[in-house]
């Protein structure tokens, strides 16, 4: 059984990085065929404050065999309550071990805050040696800068563990500049217990029954929604998913990477729908001013029915005793079946570790950056926060049912659009961003946000 699920668990999560960015920084056709689910076996707008830690590798093991003696230092996202923290702890601990003649100084900093500070460590050419970014254009941009080392002659001796197709968001140019983690996808995830009180055994499965449920939970006094307005990437993870199933995939891939339009009547009529939900009063109001970490600690504490957001959750909600027999997670339902289909999922792999081209010591900081990225792969697989970019090993016989159910989705999956404000340039990602924060709170509607994004994008 456990060599089952890790197939499946591979085979799904190839299929969500089939593309290569190529010359350009953008991804190219995410369609991946679909594939049988096995058996029963964690953007990105205001954010709070960057939360800084130095962090120092703990001393290795005097018996270990020593080198030449070296410090690297590394920026990252996982700070104390990201779910990924541990994984990064638990990966610089054994670096620590194995190579005792390097030390790591690390700081990690809060999501959005860090956009900001990696961009402008970039064009001062102030960046540490390993660097934590997205994939795609995110990254492609500081490569078209020559900002970044290319990770050839390391990747070689890590390939027969990491497949080729796991570095396509990695690679421009056909050169690789990125070590893949884990991936996610946005996941619907519900609380049970609530939906019971309204009368639902199972998470809806078509949009039609889906609205009636928000609906009867409202008339029980429960809110449908959580969802984090302090930090717009939170809000593009219920409308991206709304556009999707209403337009299809290939029709919003297509505008996120520039070869369609923003201009489309669909689009606007997807983006209405996404603000009926709001008009409709199936959001919190009071989570424009909350942070993820606030709207995330409301849905544990059953404040929300539903909440919307990366799988990477999966860790901290399987880790919650008093909460992770009540949570189920699914796909957003069809809106459009004409244009849309199940298995089309928002996400990708993304989460990537690179190297700074102004290192002056490069060269070492690709192999500790392939090792490094391996293992804290490991270790957030184990930790339920995402399916794994690498070869699985070990015992994966604990993999929490909330991951697991998430390998079952993604081994059924159609295709995959990458996260809109990762598959764009910065530029055109700020001015998406924008607009979403508008849409909202209900400044813009569906026309105005497509003419918008037509006329300040392209």
């Amino acid at each position: 059984m456990k060599k089952r699920l890790v197939s499946v668990l591979l085979a799904g999560v190839m299929a969500l990085s089939l593309a290569a960015c190529g010359e350009s920084t953008a991804p190219a056709d995410t369609t991946a065929p679909a594939t049988e689910a096995p058996a029963a076996e964690e953007k990105k707008e205001e954010a709070p404050a960057a939360e800084e830690k130095k962090e120092e590798a703990p001393a290795a093991d005097a018996t270990a065999d020593a080198g030449e003696a070296l410090t690297l230092n590394m920026w990252c996202i996982a700070t104390e309550s990201d779910s990924n923290r541990h994984s990064y702890e638990e990966a610089i601990k054994e670096m620590a071990a194995n190579h005792p003649e390097i030390t790591l100084n690390w700081e990690a900093f809060e999501n959005q805050s860090y956009k900001t500070k990696i961009k402008a460590a970039v064009s001062a050419n102030e960046m540490p040696d390993i660097f934590f970014t997205w994939s795609c254009a995110f990254l492609g941009d500081f490569v078209d800068a020559g900002k970044v080392y290319c990770l050839d002659d390391a990747y070689k001796n890590y390939a027969s563990e990491l497949p080729e197709v796991m570095m396509g968001n990695s690679t421009y140019g056909g050169k690789h500049y990125g070590v893949p983690l884990t991936m996610n996808i946005v996941g619907l995830f519900a609380n049970m217990d609530l939906l019971k009180e309204a009368g639902y055994d199972e998470i809806p499965g078509t949009y039609e029954e889906f609205i009636k449920c928000c609906d009867a939970l409202k008339a029980k006094n429960i809110i449908p929604f959580g969802c984090a307005g302090k930090e717009t990437w939170c809000v593009t993870e219920y409308l991206e998913s709304v556009i999707e199933k209403s337009v299809g995939a290939d029709a919003l891939n297509d505008i996120f990477l520039g070869r369609a339009t923003w201009d489309n009547a669909d689009v606007g009529a997807a983006v209405d729908e996404f603000q009926k939900l709001v008009t409709n009063g199936y959001f919190d109001p009071s989570g424009a001013g909350l942070t993820n970490d606030e709207v995330k600690a409301n849905f544990m504490a059953g404040k929300y029915a539903f909440y919307m957001n990366g799988t990477w959750n999966c860790a901290d909600f399987a880790a919650n005793a008093d909460f992770k027999d009540k949570v189920k997670v699914s796909e957003f339902p069809v809106i459009n079946a004409d244009k849309a289909k199940l298995g089309q999922l928002i996400g990708g792999p993304s989460d990537t570790l690179a190297v700074a081209a102004s290192s002056p010591n490069a060269e070492k900081a690709a192999d500790y950056t392939f090792e490094l990225g391996k293992l804290i792969c490991h270790y957030g697989y184990l930790d339920g926060c995402g399916l794994p970019a690498w070869t699985p090993y070990g015992d994966t016989s604990t993999i929490n049912p909330l991951t697991q159910a998430v390998s079952e989705i993604c081994a059924k999956a159609d295709s995959y659009v990458l996260f809109g404000d990762t598959a764009m340039s910065a530029d055109d990602a700020n001015t998406y961003l924008s607009y979403v924060d508008q849409v909202y709170g209900c400044q813009v509607d569906g026309t105005k946000f497509i003419q918008g994004l037509a006329k300040d994008i392209r």
